[in-house]
């Protein structure tokens, strides 16, 4: 049976798709039957990152599939070992579905306000909605100091979530990478490699 991740926000531009391929690359470079289901189908960004990929040649290859529905996706999981919900830019029924049914729920939050309120107001309602507390987890994606991830883990310490312990700093050399059909896992710059990498080794390690 598949383990599936569920990566879910409640607004874009976040860092959803950026960790779930992220994810995806790591999981396949070390042999795992790996899919990114993506429910966005009206910008289809894992689609046609996947599409860049190809046309590029990079290793390993990576199954991308849209889907218009959580149910559609759920039921694609039989012969992967991981399945990774790229979910929809916006919560939905589809995010609830996809919470019920996941291991473990990640989503990725900038270091705005602007970014945090709305990801904790999210979390709450599926905490009403009888999720567990233990499958939800939040990322740090696009930070900009070290300072402010640390103000960023407060705030969510505070409302009571589990986060990662690493971030996603805002790099341009991340963008470029997967402009090309990279992971960030996979830029020109070994540091940055192996920040990303970090954050997403401790998401694998979270799900054993």
């Amino acid at each position: 049976m598949a383990t599936i991740i569920g990566f879910i926000s409640q607004k874009g531009g976040v860092g959803k798709t950026t960790l779930s391929r992220a994810l995806a690359r790591e999981a396949a470079f070390n042999g795992l039957k790996v899919k990114i289901a993506d429910l966005d189908i009206q910008q289809s960004t894992a689609v046609n990152w996947q599409r860049r990929r190809l046309n590029a040649g990079i290793e390993p290859r990576i199954s991308v599939e849209s889907f218009k529905t959580a149910k559609q996706a759920l039921e694609s999981a039989g012969g992967f070992d991981l399945l990774i919900i790229d979910g929809p830019a916006r919560t939905s029924e589809a995010t609830l579905e996809i919470a019920r049914t996941a291991d473990l729920i990640v989503q990725p939050t900038g270091a705005s306000v602007d970014d945090l309120e709305p990801a904790i107001l999210t979390f709450h309602e599926l905490i009403k909605a009888k999720i567990p507390r233990e499958k939800l987890l939040f990322a740090l994606n696009r930070v900009g100091t070290e300072a402010e991830r640390k103000e960023c883990r407060q705030y969510i310490e505070e409302a009571r979530y589990q986060l990662l312990t690493g971030c996603l700093f805002e790099r341009p050399a991340y963008r470029q990478a997967q402009n090309i059909g990279f992971s960030v896992t996979e830029t020109k710059f070994k540091n940055l490699n192996k920040s990303a990498d970090s954050l997403i080794q401790e998401l694998v390690d979270r799900i054993g």
